[in-house]
């Protein structure tokens, strides 16, 4: 892998940390009032997949959008102008935090629906085949997902059809505070769900950035190719509480030492300590890329906090009926 996508690939990541952090910061001061689901720790799954991407291909999400919206290349300003419920934001300040589409980049959306977009992305898929579009399709969801009925109605018709989708499955253990163990079957891994579909499935490791990389490229390419969909899981964990800006290890559903062991392989210190140590990275680059991402951050925020909120009368405006 070239050094320079090496080093995007991490800046990218630690982008997405810093932007959450921030929202840690801020959500205090009750100026955003909308629920977030953070997604620290999990970065790498959103980064290597979308960067391999094309601009023209869509990318459709879930309730835990922000590494995915901001790894397509979302707007930084219409996002947190967004958060805050302000005109200026993505969805005109009217869907906050689980709602954040960015069609200039081929974020196409995400609903906080568990499985929502999953048909919706089929069927942009099967659209944008039969109008003979060079078009990739990419679906994130959460382990969740893969136990709605939906699901396998969507992976029946992709398989069918021959779609070019990239299934991606964000396998982070936890439905809100149930573990998988009490959702699924043991000694069942999520991937071979999809096989049962005939849709050439695969497992990685969530935390390693490269190996997501390599595993979403060479999907894409079969599907660009004419090789129809695949389906990618990876194993990963959310580092918060399932909806908001705190940590919630004390409440019971899972351990510290879990916790712990997963923070350990914190996909951004891991990718920065390999870096360093092939020499591909100094001290002064990355407190180059820290520099240029707070200022970044700094402008976004003013942005959003000095835009104006929505005018009462576009409450019924974008309605679909």
């Amino acid at each position: 892998m070239p050094p320079e996508l090496q080093k995007k690939l991490f800046f990218s990541m630690l982008r997405i940390r810093r932007v959450e952090e921030k929202i840690v910061e801020l959500y205090p001061q009750q100026e955003m009032r909308c629920p977030v689901h953070l997604c620290i720790g999990q970065e790498s799954v959103a980064v290597g997949v979308c960067t391999a991407l094309s601009p023209t291909d869509a990318v459709f999400s879930g309730h835990r959008a922000h590494g995915h919206y901001l790894a397509t290349g979302g707007n930084l300003k219409a996002f947190w102008a967004e958060m805050y419920g302000k005109a200026t934001g993505c969805c005109r300040g009217k869907g906050g935090s689980m709602h954040l589409v960015d069609l200039d980049v081929g974020f196409i959306g995400s609903t906080p629906i568990v499985g929502g977009t999953i048909p919706v992305g089929v069927g942009a898929a099967f659209g944008s085949m039969m109008q003979g579009l060079n078009k990739v399709v990419v679906i994130f969801f959460g382990e969740g997902a893969c136990e709605e009925g939906v699901f396998h109605e969507s992976l029946n018709f992709a398989a069918l059809k021959n779609l070019p989708i990239v299934f991606v499955c964000e396998n982070n253990f936890y439905s809100v505070y149930t573990p998988l163990a009490e959702r699924q079957p043991a000694k069942r891994e999520v991937y071979t769900l999809a096989q049962a579909h005939n849709i050439p499935s695969f497992q990685g490791d969530g935390n390693n950035v490269e190996q997501v990389y390599q595993m979403a490229r060479e999907a894409v390419d079969r599907a660009r190719t004419g090789g129809g969909a695949t389906f990618l899981e990876f194993k990963t964990y959310r580092w918060r509480e399932h909806c908001g800006p705190n940590y919630d290890n004390h409440i019971g559903y899972r351990t510290e030492a879990e916790f712990q062991q997963w923070k350990e392989r914190c996909p951004i210190q891991l990718t920065q300590t390999q870096l360093l140590k092939r020499q591909l990275l100094t001290e002064a680059e990355l407190e180059e890329m820290e520099g240029a991402i707070a200022l970044e951050l700094a402008e976004a925020v003013a942005f959003a906090k000095s835009s104006p909120f929505p005018e009462q009368q576009t409450i019924f405006d974008h309605i679909y009926v």
